[in-house]
């Protein structure tokens, strides 16, 4: 306990994760707040998941911060991004991990599913790094990574609006790192594989195994495997413009 508390008072860079009380932003949230990073976890519906991340930290003796607001909404996005500037004056992480996922055919999606996909998956990024991009080009400095998915790149069946949204997050996150880097800001974003959360608990067993098979590492990914590349590229200074793809050889 001692350890990680001194590591928060050593480390001072102030992160914000959208949409990461459940599943893979859940794990980068712990990843980073028990790395002694400063912490917002920003939730919309998930209160409880929230509150358990936080008392789970808390009885290890780390703090951080839980924020509700439906990033996919400007205001709420904003509101977002402007309490971490009232609370702590920077912003040096902006993780923007808010996402929906939904597996439908084509011919059957309706213009609020596609709205629905396209305002969660993207537009929040697109609000929350408006907003805190303004103070980075200020400060000379910051970080924005982007949560894309392997369906970005390669594109999935029965997913089109999914892969569509994730697929803009792509050219969002290359355009943008040739914007903001003379200020001496990199952008980033990972495209996990199949990762073991709560997203793909409509896949049977059989589905799972089906998948395994098809992945050279003959397993699925854990939510830690994309924490990890999180923490190599906060601490990394010489990235940007990147997509990696963390899937276990799935897509080559």
């Amino acid at each position: 306990m001692v350890e990680n508390q001194e590591k928060n008072t050593l480390n001072n860079k102030v992160v914000i994760v959208t949409g990461s009380s459940r599943g893979i932003g859940r794990e980068i949230v712990k990843y980073l707040a028990m790395g002694g990073y400063t912490v917002i976890l920003n939730y919309n519906k998930s209160e409880n998941c929230a509150k358990n991340v936080e008392n789970e930290l808390k009885e290890a003796g780390i703090s951080v911060d839980i924020y509700k607001a439906d990033v996919s909404k400007k205001e709420e996005a904003e509101s977002l991004i402007q309490y971490a500037l009232d609370k702590y004056g920077k912003i040096d992480v902006l993780i923007n991990n808010a996402g929906i996922a939904q597996s439908k055919l084509f011919t059957e999606i309706t213009d609020e599913d596609w709205n629905n996909m396209i305002n969660n998956n993207l537009n929040s990024a697109f609000y929350c790094t408006r907003k805190a991009s303004k103070s980075m080009i200020n400060q000379k400095n910051g970080l924005i990574i982007n949560i894309s998915s392997i369906w970005g790149i390669t594109g999935s069946s029965m997913e089109v609006h999914y892969s569509t949204a994730k697929a803009g997050l792509i050219g969002f996150t290359k355009a943008l790192a040739k914007e903001l880097g003379p200020s001496n800001i990199r952008v980033n974003a990972i495209a996990p594989g199949i990762i073991d959360t709560d997203m793909n608990k409509e896949y049977s067993e059989e589905d799972i195994k089906r998948i395994k098979e098809e992945i050279p590492l003959e397993r699925i990914g854990q939510a830690q495997n994309i924490a990890k590349c999180v923490k190599w590229l906060i601490e990394d200074d010489y990235t940007t413009g990147e997509v990696i793809s963390i899937n276990g050889g799935w897509y080559m």
